[in-house]
């Protein structure tokens, strides 16, 4: 049976410590958290065995991204844009919901009391605890993911990748390592919204490395998925079971600079 105490102890021997800053990825499902199994209350019993595993001195982060209704938009060409999106209803970073991709877990993140969210609507992240204001705070509006972005904080603080039977192409920080790689001609994208604005809803744009089709053609695989893969295949990663999980404890800085070592070799 999974409870807390179940959970705090997979965590414990996976090395989940106190004052730990870490970035979650977890598949509800896999865990066998997911209300078809489980019942009610899953992804709250998560949340609660993770938090009292950091502690009172440790963060939580969680990358949300947004549900926008008119995100069809940014596959017309730019110029045509803000015609489409006139009148449309504003991103509201608050209360958006999160991307569908990112899971139910990172929704009931954003739901619970104390969860800060950051206001950019395509790197939109989530934090909680003792170090959730400095990680979110003077996130870049273009480039997001790079430089002084949460993902490089989360680095720069020691923080680790937590992976809860997450999908191998999932780890977040590796768009930071995209940033970071010496790779010449890193492909580009804008992505256009309606947002609040203190006269009413404005059209705004992001500029950034291109992180829904990638940096560079690939041909085969999810690149992210084969670099998480040979990091956990290196030995790098701590492994274990969390609940019904196959899961890893990850050092981030550690990871981005495999992934960009691996981007360097293999997009040369």
């Amino acid at each position: 049976m999974i409870d807390r105490r179940s959970l705090l102890r997979d965590l414990a021997t996976l090395g989940v410590g106190a004052g730990d800053v870490v970035m979650v990825h977890a598949s509800l499902r896999k865990l066998g958290l997911a209300r078809s199994r489980f019942g009610a209350g899953g992804p709250e019993l998560l949340l609660e065995a993770l938090e009292q595993a950091l502690g009172r001195d440790g963060t939580l982060l969680m990358i949300l991204g947004t549900d926008f209704p008119h995100d069809w938009v940014n596959k017309r060409p730019v110029e045509e844009r803000a015609r489409f999106l006139a009148g449309r209803e504003a991103f509201d970073a608050s209360s958006a919901p999160v991307l569908p991709e990112v899971g139910w877990f990172a929704e009931v993140f954003r739901r619970q009391p104390g969860t800060i969210v950051s206001d950019n609507p395509s790197g939109r992240f989530g934090a909680r605890g003792r170090d959730a204001k400095r990680l979110l705070r003077d996130q870049p509006w273009n480039d997001y993911y790079g430089p002084g972005s949460p993902l490089q904080k989360l680095c720069d603080a020691g923080g680790k990748v937590l992976r809860l039977g997450a999908n191998p192409e999932t780890p977040t920080v590796l768009h930071y390592a995209e940033y970071l790689a010496r790779i010449e001609n890193k492909r580009r994208t804008r992505w256009d919204y309606v947002v609040k604005g203190d006269d009413g809803p404005r059209h705004i744009w992001v500029e950034c490395l291109d992180d829904a089709e990638g940096i560079a053609a690939w041909e085969g695989e999810d690149y992210f998925a084969l670099i998480t893969k040979a990091y956990v295949a290196a030995g790098r990663a701590r492994q274990g079971l969390v609940g019904q999980a196959p899961s890893e404890l990850i050092d981030a800085a550690d990871f981005v600079a495999f992934a960009a070592a691996w981007m360097e070799q293999n997009f040369a």
